[in-house]
């Protein structure tokens, strides 16, 4: 029975990701947890809801759990959306620019977008060592907040990578008219 689920799954990630390999595994990996925190948050959005308007008694750390699952939640599809290509794009010159100028100013992008990211993820880490460092929790849960800022930053160095892994692919394989 276990072999048969196992079988199963595989066939339907299979048939539902485009991406190949262990790309789509990841995929598919992020947007399961992406999924069961917007459950958790949607569950604990109605929760709160009901008790402050039923019992006069709202979640203790409503706002607060639903600030990190936020973050939690854009951090973990940001490398999917790149991977993807599924950021916005303005392309009003595509068609006056050659197709070589569009190709080198979207490696260009990409190595600028990549450099942003991870330079970003540095700055996270910095941030997040010294949080845990001094011991620096939420207000109500006292929940602490570097493991969050490290959650964002290894994202961001994830989404760094597959930037340039994207930009480099999508260079090396698409065709503008």
């Amino acid at each position: 029975m276990g072999a048969l689920s196992i079988v199963g799954l595989n066939q339907w990630v299979t048939e539902h990701y485009e991406e190949q390999g262990p790309v789509k595994w990841l995929a598919f990996a992020l947007e399961a947890f992406a999924g069961v925190v917007l459950m958790a948050l949607m569950l604990l959005t109605c929760a709160d809801v009901v008790g402050r308007y039923f019992f006069n008694n709202s979640i203790n750390g409503a706002v607060e759990l639903t600030e990190i699952g936020l973050a939690v939640l854009v951090f973990a599809e940001m490398p999917l959306v790149t991977w993807r290509g599924g950021h916005v794009v303005v392309d009003l010159l595509d068609n006056l620019l050659g197709n070589a100028v569009v190709k080198v100013l979207g490696l260009m992008s990409a190595l600028a977008i990549s450099g942003g990211l991870y330079f970003l993820a540095e700055r996270m880490f910095y941030l997040a060592d010294r949080s845990l460092k001094r011991e620096v929790v939420s207000e109500y849960l006292e929940i602490p907040v570097g493991y969050v800022i490290q959650y964002i930053a290894v994202m961001s160095y994830a989404t760094a990578a597959l930037m340039i892994t994207y930009g480099v692919y999508r260079l090396l394989t698409e065709k503008h008219s």
